[in-house]
C-alpha cells in the first residue's frame, strides 16, 4: 500500500534546520540554527511551576492493586521538603550521595525529586545489580566509588543479600516495605513526617544551574560502569531542547505510559524531565518488552491513553505482534498519539509498516514514527527527526543548541558534541574524562555518521555504527564486544582461532566462529589436509563447540553477554576481500558484509541444522 496516500495525523513540531561548516582540516561544524530558548536552573524549578498552575493535575502514578496510585503537582511538591529534611538530618552531600537500588515507583521518583531540591545528588542503580548478580561486583564498585550517605530499596527483604554484602552497617537503610533487623533502618512513610526547619529552604535557594543532580552509570570499556555526571543545567535545558524540537509538548499536557529503568538516562531523565516539564501524567508501567511481562503493558494500555509514546524497538515488536488480539490495548494508544518515537536501536521494516496499519485501521490517519539519538552524556537529547521515519538508521539533525563536529575516522565519520547538555566529566574519574573530550571540549562519543543525502543536511545524518565495535541489540541493550569475544575464544579454545560478533538492532548475540582447523581435525580423529566442511560438520567437533558455548551461556547474566546461536566457518577469512589483515586480525565488519547470508541464517525464524543453538538457562 502507498503509505503517502494516507494522511498523518497533524502534529506540531519544530524547526531542525543546520547549517555545515567545513573546516581545512577536514572536519565538519554543525550547528542547528535555532536558538536555545531560557530554561530554569532545575527541573525541580518546572515542577514547582506547574505545582502552581495546575495544582491537582496527575503528575506521577504506579499501579496499585486493579487501579493507579497518582499523586497531582500539588501533592508531589509538599511531599519535597519534608523527605528533604530527612536527607539533610543525615548527613547527605555530593560526596555521601543518596543510592537508590530498586527500580521505578513514586516512591522513589519522590525520593530523587527531594534530593534534587537541596542540591543533594542521587544515584539510581541498576536493580539487576543487587538481583540477579550473585557476586555484586558492579554494585560493590559503584558504592566504593559513590560512598553513598543513604541506600533507598524498596523491600528490605528482597534486597537484603545484596544490602548485607555491600553495604556497611552504618549507612542508613530506607525502605518502603520490610525493615531489616540490625542496622539502622528508616521506613519511608516515616520520612513523610519528618518536621522542616530552614535548612531545606536554605539548601534549596543554594542549587545553581551546575549543581550535580544524580550520577548515572553507564558501563565502559572495562565493563565497569562509570558514574556520569548529571548536572541541573543538563536536565532542565535538555528539557527545552526537546520542547523546542517537539513543539507540540507546549500545546497540551503531554500523558505518558512507560516502563524505561530509571538508572537509564532514557527513562529516568528524558521520559519523566518532560512530564515534569510540560505539565504531563507520568504512568509508570510496570510491564517490560519480554514474553513474561509484555501482557502486563497491554493491561496498562487498556486504562491510559498516552498522547506521546516513546520506546525500544523490541517494545514495539511485541506491540505489533499484540495488535490483533488486543484491540482495547491497540484502541487505546492510537486514540490520543500525537507522535511515536524510538531510539536504542533500529526499528525494523516490519515493524514500522505493522505500526502504519494498526494507526490506520484505528484513526484513518498515521501517526508520524520519529526517532532520537543521544547517550547518558548528553542527557541525553542530542538529535531527533521531524519528519516521518520510513527506515532504520536515520538520527536526524542536532538539537537546538548543540555543536556537532564530524571528524574523519578511517573509514568512518567520528560523530563528537558539544552543548549545554553534555556531561562535565565521570565522577571521581579524571583520566575517563580527560579521554573523553578532544582539544576543543567536544564529547567523544564513539559513533559514526554519515548523511543521509550528501547534497542536503536537511535529510540529517543516519548512524553508520559504532568507531569501536560495542553495539547495541533491538532492546537497546549494548554488547561489550571485547568481554564477550574474548569469553568466546576462552571457552572454545583451543580449537577456535577467533570469532566476528553479530546482532546489531538484532534479537540477540550470534556468533561466526572461525576455527583453528589442524586442532579441530586432531579432536576429531582427522588427518591432516582434510576438507574444511568436513572437518566442521564432524559429530565429535560440533560436540566440542556446542559444550562449550553452552558452559558459556551458563555464566551469561543476560542478553548483553548471552551468546544465542553460533555458526562454525568453514571458509576462512578472505584477505583479499578484507575480512582479514595482513597481520591475521579479523575484520568484524567486513566479514559481515561479505557473509549476509550466513548472518541472516543466525537469526532465522526456523534455525537450519549448521546453528549450534546455546539457550541461557532461566531466560
Amino acid at each position: 500500500m502507498d503509505l503517502s496516500a494516507t494522511p498523518i495525523r497533524p502534529v506540531r513540531l519544530g524547526n531542525m534546520a543546520a547549517n555545515a561548516e567545513n573546516r581545512a582540516d577536514g572536519t565538519t561544524i554543525i550547528r542547528s540554527v535555532e536558538a536555545l530558548g531560557p530554561y530554569p536552573r532545575s527541573i525541580v524549578d518546572a515542577l514547582e511551576s506547574w505545582a502552581h498552575k495546575t495544582p491537582d493535575a496527575v503528575l506521577i502514578a504506579d499501579r496499585e492493586g486493579e487501579g493507579w496510585r497518582e499523586l497531582s503537582f500539588a501533592r508531589v511538591l509538599e511531599s519535597l521538603p519534608p523527605l528533604a529534611q530527612a536527607l539533610l538530618n543525615a548527613g547527605l552531600s555530593a560526596e555521601r550521595p543518596l543510592m537508590i537500588i530498586s527500580g521505578n515507583e513514586v516512591e522513589h521518583f519522590l525520593l530523587g525529586l527531594a534530593a534534587i531540591w537541596v542540591g543533594i545528588p542521587y544515584a539510581p542503580i541498576s536493580p539487576a545489580y543487587s538481583l540477579v548478580s550473585t557476586d555484586y561486583g558492579k554494585l560493590r564498585h559503584i558504592a566504593g566509588l559513590l560512598t553513598p550517605g543513604m541506600v533507598y530499596a524498596s523491600d528490605g527483604a528482597k534486597f537484603a543479600p545484596a544490602i548485607a554484602a555491600t553495604f556497611g552497617a552504618d549507612i542508613p537503610l530506607v525502605v518502603r516495605t520490610n525493615p531489616l533487623d540490625g542496622r539502622q533502618v528508616h521506613v519511608f512513610a516515616d520520612l513523610l513526617q519528618t518536621p522542616v526547619t530552614p535548612a531545606v529552604a536554605e539548601a534549596h535557594a543554594a542549587i545553581t544551574p551546575d549543581t550535580v543532580a544524580k550520577f548515572l552509570f553507564t558501563s565502559g570499556s572495562t565493563g565497569l560502569p562509570k558514574g556520569v555526571i548529571t548536572t541541573n543545567r543538563m536536565m532542565a535545558c535538555n528539557q527545552e531542547m526537546i520542547r523546542t524540537a517537539l513543539a507540540f509538548l507546549a500545546d497540551e499536557p503531554p500523558v505518558l505510559l512507560d516502563w524505561m529503568p530509571w538508572n537509564h538516562v532514557a527513562g529516568g531523565s528524558h521520559n519523566t524531565g518532560i512530564a515534569i516539564y510540560n505539565g504531563g501524567a507520568f504512568y509508570i508501567d510496570d510491564g517490560q518488552p519480554t514474553p513474561a511481562r509484555f501482557g502486563r503493558t497491554l493491561e496498562n494500555l487498556a486504562t491510559v491513553q498516552p498522547t506521546f509514546f516513546t520506546n525500544v524497538p523490541k517494545a514495539y515488536e511485541f506491540l505489533v505482534a499484540a495488535f490483533e488480539d488486543h484491540p482495547e490495548a491497540r484502541r487505546n494508544l492510537f486514540a490520543r498519539l500525537k507522535l511515536l518515537q524510538y531510539a536504542g536501536a533500529g526499528l525494523a521494516q516490519h515493524v514500522f509498516d505493522g505500526l502504519d496499519h494498526a494507526a490506520r485501521q484505528e484513526t484513518g490517519q498515521r501517526v508520524m514514527i520519529i526517532t532520537g539519538y543521544g547517550s547518558t552524556e548528553t542527557a541525553p537529547f542530542a538529535f531527533t527527526t521531524t519528519w516521518p521515519v520510513e527506515q532504520a538508521g536515520h538520527i536526524g539533525l542536532p538539537a537546538a543548541g548543540m555543536t556537532v563536529k564530524l571528524v574523519p575516522n578511517g573509514d568512518k565519520t567520528e560523530l563528537r558534541l558539544k552543548g549545554p547538555n553534555v556531561t562535565p566529566g565521570y565522577w571521581r574519574d579524571a583520566e575517563k574524562t580527560a579521554e573523553a573530550f578532544d582539544e576543543e571540549g567536544f564529547y567523544r562519543i564513539g559513533d559514526a555518521v554519515r548523511y543521509a543525502d550528501p547534497d542536503d543536511l536537511g535529510k540529517g545524518l543516519v548512524f553508520d555504527g559504532r568507531v569501536t565495535e560495542d553495539f547495541k541489540l533491538s532492546t537497546g541493550t549494548w554488547v561489550n564486544f571485547a568481554a564477550v569475544r574474548a569469553g568466546v575464544i576462552g571457552a572454545c579454545a583451543p580449537l577456535i582461532r577467533d570469532v566476528v560478533l553479530t546482532g546489531l538492532d538484532l534479537n540477540y548475540i550470534g556468533a561466526m566462529i572461525f576455527p583453528d582447523l589442524e586442532a579441530c581435525a586432531r579432536h576429531a580423529g582427522l588427518p591432516p589436509g582434510t576438507d574444511p566442511a568436513l572437518v566442521v560438520a564432524h559429530p565429535a567437533v560440533r560436540e566440542k563447540f556446542a559444550d562449550s558455548l553452552a558452559l558459556l551461556a551458563g555464566k551469561a547474566t543476560g542478553s548483553s553477554n548471552h551468546v544465542a546461536r553460533a555458526l562454525i566457518m568453514a571458509e576462512l577469512p578472505d584477505i583479499d576481500k578484507g575480512e582479514v589483515t595482513d597481520k591475521g586480525s579479523i575484520n568484524q565488519r567486513a566479514v559481515r558484509t561479505c557473509r549476509p547470508h550466513l548472518v541472516e541464517a543466525l537469526y532465522a525464524e526456523t534455525p537450519g541444522p549448521d546453528i549450534l543453538l546455546c539457550p541461557r538457562k532461566g531466560a
